[in-house]
């Protein structure tokens, strides 16, 4: 009979280390972690998908020759400290490195708003096909950076919430699970609107 109990004790054991972890929120912390992961690449493939249209909206915008150079240079130059920004998942992890991020992404969103404002004083490039079927790509992928930012700070939020809560902040200090990086509060109502083309602008173009 001892010997029996002996040889059940490992499974026994395995089986109440299994009930307590999940008790403790150690599976969640594995589902949630991996979605934000999966949150935080969709966030960054938008990202990029944004800064590769912008080259070929500049070429198409220096064809109007005279088109705000300043308002040109500002959208090439943000784009360059955009993707200058060396991005790891360790990023998640770093507030600082978060913010960085934050505010060059909303540098660039800001010149492209200001391009596109700009760009209707311009009778040329409104009528220009290349530059309206860019501009609809862009506005598109405004709109899908803002749908996947948003379920990034949502999955992020569950995370933190799970972390900091009793008793599965117990297990995230065992397991070294610290509270993730999300995108800051002050910023979010900036990088959260899509370009706006200000058809009512009374602005006139140097034209």
């Amino acid at each position: 009979m001892l010997a029996r109990i002996t040889r059940r004790a490992p499974a026994i054991l395995i089986l109440s280390a299994s009930l307590a972890l999940g008790g403790c929120g150690y599976n969640d912390f594995q589902r949630l972690d991996e979605q934000t992961k999966s949150a935080w690449a969709e966030v960054l493939n938008q990202y990029q998908r944004r800064a590769d249209l912008v080259p070929n909206l500049v070429e198409t915008v220096k064809g109007e020759a005279s088109f705000e150079q300043e308002t040109l240079s500002r959208v090439i130059e943000a784009r360059s400290r955009a993707t200058a920004i060396q991005v790891t998942p360790e990023m998640m992890n770093d507030p600082q490195a978060m913010e960085r991020f934050q505010q060059a992404q909303g540098q660039l969103g800001s010149a492209l708003s200001r391009l596109l404002a700009v760009s209707e004083n311009y009778p040329n490039l409104k009528a220009n096909q290349g530059f309206q079927d860019l501009r609809v790509q862009l506005e598109g992928t405004e709109n899908r950076v803002t749908v996947a930012r948003n379920k990034y700070i949502d999955t992020v939020q569950q995370y933190n919430v799970l972390a900091r809560s009793f008793p599965t902040n117990l297990t995230a200090m065992i397991f070294s699970y610290s509270p993730k990086a999300s995108f800051s509060v002050a910023n979010e109502a900036e990088i959260s609107s899509p370009p706006k083309v200000d058809f009512g602008s009374s602005g006139q173009g140097s034209k």
